[in-house]
């Protein structure tokens, strides 16, 4: 767009059969796997600069970014292996680096005032922790992330199974979102009231690894893996792949059962990662759209998908799809706790949570307002403190750099959150520090049981997740829409 343990199952066997989920290991969050790992040393520079996102006629663009370019630099390492990566903050501003979807021990989160001071201009800041699981994760500010991400400050991370699974390429696509002027500059209205209290910064620029994309080379009969990260500060992607038949291999980097997307459609909140088996069917010098559909009337060509004249076989191969399981502790429902998690606020937001309020009757967790005067003096309220969006009723600010935990859940025990949007928007729900499974959505159980580090929640739905707090420390829980984030709609649960 630019407007300005898995069985060795093989695609036969899928189409053939309605396989269920692969279990997980058992296995208790220990950093302490690498004891004779290799260590990966690895250094990433903040700083300002001019990229060229779109094609010419128009010029750079004003950006932040690492190691002189957007998105920064694919790190690529073995699962078991330990990364170490020296930062050095070249910005006017202090920064951070959060490393997302990864199980990485408390101190090295990324998360401003709660798990270290943030990196100051011209300091120095060490990550160090192990990769203990494979799949494919991403890296980014969490200071005043709503501008620092939508400036250019992301990268991938990419970490392969000890036997990465058989195919022609291994292909990352990092998906931006940019809000440029018809000069193509960054628009400089980051963290504005009515992105806040709306849909969050959506820009008018998608890119593909920080370029305005023209075509995708491929041949007939090749299979590929395909990489999806969603960086965009709001917007939500949906892919139709056009013909192309998508196999689902990996969700926030922790596999599941392979499985074409429902309706063909591959959705990506903001910090989601869908893993793709895709096999190139089309004929050779075809060409087939990429096209987003998720916003009604709003459709675009994202890429073309552009075969070469000479096919690679002709037909595709039948190599096993299935991904081996991370190892994640699997929750116990049985003895599980349970805890209320209810999202408010956003325009419009108080009529939603009035009607959600109603239908849930007059108990309604999370302060659900259930008449007319408490709909409109909350309303003010919001509008006059600032402050946008609430979990259970409290809005964060985090400019008061507050990190009191409102929760805090036993170590190693199994604990449901069972989370509602009475908003009128939608929320992808990061949880730092684990990985949780999806269990129901509107009181339907998941189809997979999806593990996943970030959820998108509709409009008015009700989803229940379920994971093992086996990591100890303060963790963030938030909407990563971003501008949402700034807005209030996050939150700190402690593991002790």
């Amino acid at each position: 767009m630019f407007n300005l343990f898995a069985p060795m199952l093989t695609r036969r066997a899928l189409l053939a059969s309605s396989a269920t989920g692969a279990t997980s290991l058992m296995v208790p969050f220990s950093p302490a796997v690498s004891a004779a790992a290799t260590i990966r040393h690895i250094s990433l520079r903040a700083a300002p600069g001019r990229m060229r996102l779109a094609p010419r006629p128009f010029g750079e663009t004003a950006a932040w970014h690492y190691n002189g370019t957007v998105p920064g630099p694919e790190i690529r390492l073995r699962h078991g292996d330990r990364l170490r990566v020296a930062v050095e903050n070249a910005l006017a501003e202090a920064t951070t680096i959060h490393w997302h979807g990864v199980r990485v021990p408390h101190a090295m989160d990324g998360v401003p005032h709660l798990t270290q001071k943030p990196i100051g201009a011209g300091e120095r800041f060490v990550y160090e922790f192990d990769a203990i699981d494979a799949g494919t994760y991403w890296y980014h500010p969490h200071q005043r992330s709503f501008e620092q991400v939508g400036r250019g400050l992301y990268g991938p991370l990419i970490i392969e199974e000890p036997e990465p699974l058989r195919v022609d390429r291994d292909v990352t696509w990092m998906l931006g979102d940019w809000r440029l002027t018809k000069a193509g500059e960054l628009r400089e209205d980051f963290g504005n009231g009515h992105d806040i209290h709306h849909n969050g910064r959506v820009g008018n620029t998608v890119t593909i690894n920080g370029r305005v994309p023209d075509g995708f080379a491929v041949r007939q009969g090749e299979r590929i893996r395909l990489r999806l990260i969603n960086a965009a500060n709001a917007r939500i992607f949906s892919l139709d792949f056009a013909g192309h038949e998508p196999i689902v291999i990996a969700l926030d980097g922790q596999p599941v059962t392979p499985h074409a997307p429902d309706k063909g459609l591959v959705v990506l909140g903001p910090a989601m990662r869908v893993d793709l088996i895709i096999d190139m069917t089309g004929k050779g010098g075809s060409r087939a759209s990429v096209t987003d559909r998720f916003y009604e009337g709003l459709e675009y060509k994202l890429v073309d998908i552009v075969y070469d004249a000479t096919p690679l076989r002709e037909r595709p191969p039948d190599w096993p799809l299935a991904l081996p399981a991370n190892p994640l502790p699997e929750p116990d429902l049985k003895t599980s706790s349970r805890h209320q998690v209810v999202f408010t606020g956003g325009m419009m937001g108080e009529m939603v949570a009035q009607d959600m309020g109603e239908s849930m009757g007059p108990d309604a967790p999370g302060g659900m307002m259930t008449d007319t005067n408490s709909m409109m003096s909350g309303m003010m309220r919001m509008m006059n403190s600032g402050a946008a969006w609430f979990i259970n009723g409290v809005a964060a600010d985090e400019a008061s750099h507050d990190m009191r935990p409102a929760l805090t859940l036993a170590k190693d025990k199994t604990h449901v959150f069972a989370m509602t949007n009475a908003t009128a928007w939608y929320h992808p729900i990061h949880l730092h520090g684990h990985s949780f499974r999806v269990i129901s959505r509107n009181g339907q159980p998941t189809r997979h049981r999806e593990w996943q580090d970030t959820v998108l929640i509709s409009p008015r739905e009700k989803v229940e997740i379920a994971f093992v707090a086996d990591n100890p420390g303060d963790w963030m829980f938030h909407c990563h829409v971003l501008e949402h984030q700034a807005g209030g709609m996050m939150a700190v649960f402690r593991v002790a």
